[in-house]
């Protein structure tokens, strides 16, 4: 089966979330520790986790998730073109020139602060270019990918291929379906049994987040929860406290040696969401495995393969089951 173009998974007018998954090729690490060679890894951990929290201070795409896995990465982003229409000319150039060395005319319009008369068309347009490039996904991934393979491959002494060709990209519609891919990325080390606690998760945007609570500093690249924002920044639309309580409670039932019994605490925000207690469980421990595609009420799923001129609606069945149940297909 073909793969979907790009294009077709990614439409900002229908959300600006995305769960992004980028895999490596050749048995190659990430972290964790080769069982054959007994090298470890965890240095290219520290690598990619300060490369995520970089871009995401120069792109404007913000962080709402993620995760480090041995062989893979999970990320959950947030594309804000409102944030790169307030920037002005010189601070799109200057954030371009961090990631890429640009041209004779952006070069010379940083050491001048201005350019030639006959140049300002040029230069316009340039500035354009730049700005509409720092809110694409598939941009933010090239430079996240491409410096840490050719970091890790001089490292393994070999050429060739250390990420797949593609990442994969999956829209999220709504809210609830942000939240249960969120939890689904920050658990991943907890199902993978490489952690026991979402603070011993290490390379997590979880553990990140409980750190910089502890400490009362604020989770600097990350997207801020409703609680710790002003008027104008974009946040997530629920209580840290509430997260975290809903992390550590789900991570609590998924672990193979726990009884799969629902705490009390899960009930506040999953009845918000209308979210039954099985439902949860499911979502939060086999997001991937149940969808594919876009994932979010199957009225908004239609609406989002519809604007991009697909008539294939992969996953509807599960997105009708899981969030909203009373719909039609």
């Amino acid at each position: 089966m073909m793969p979907t173009l790009r294009s077709n998974q990614i439409c900002l007018s229908q959300t600006p979330y995305y769960h992004c998954t980028s895999r490596c090729v050749r048995r190659a690490f990430l972290c964790g520790q080769d069982s054959q060679t007994g090298k470890t890894f965890l240095h290219r951990s520290i690598w990619l986790e300060n490369r995520i929290l970089c871009l995401s201070k120069i792109f404007a795409i913000n962080i709402c998730a993620y995760a480090i896995m041995a062989n893979h990465i999970h990320l959950i982003l947030h594309v804000d073109p409102t944030k790169s229409l307030n920037w002005g000319n010189r601070e799109v150039i200057e954030r371009w020139h961090k990631i890429f060395k640009g041209n004779v005319i952006s070069q010379k319009f940083i050491k001048n602060a201005k350019v030639d008369k006959y140049l300002q068309q040029a230069l316009d347009n340039l500035v354009s270019n730049y700005r509409e490039k720092l809110t694409s996904v598939s941009l933010f991934m090239k430079c996240l990918t491409e410096p840490i393979a050719r970091i890790a491959n001089k490292e393994d002494n070999c050429t060739g291929k250390f990420w797949e060709s593609r990442f994969h990209s999956q829209a999220l519609l709504g809210e609830d379906a942000l939240l249960a891919c969120m939890v689904y990325v920050d658990l991943n080390p907890i199902r993978s049994g490489i952690a026991t606690t979402p603070e011993t998760s290490k390379f997590t945007s979880i553990k990140l987040r409980i750190d910089a609570n502890k400490s009362s500093q604020k989770e600097a690249g990350l997207m801020p929860f409703i609680e710790a924002v002003g008027n104008d920044q974009r946040y997530i639309n629920y209580k840290l406290e509430d997260y975290l309580s809903l992390v550590d409670t789900t991570g609590k039932i998924i672990r193979a040696d726990k009884k799969a019994n629902i705490d009390q605490k899960l009930e506040p925000i999953l009845n918000r969401l209308n979210f039954n207690s099985k439902n949860w469980i499911e979502l939060a421990s086999s997001f991937e495995l149940l969808f594919k595609g876009a994932v979010g009420p199957i009225g908004d799923v239609n609406k989002f393969y519809k604007s991009q001129g697909s008539k294939r609606v992969a996953g509807c069945v599960n997105c009708k089951h899981y969030f909203d149940a009373d719909q039609p297909l």
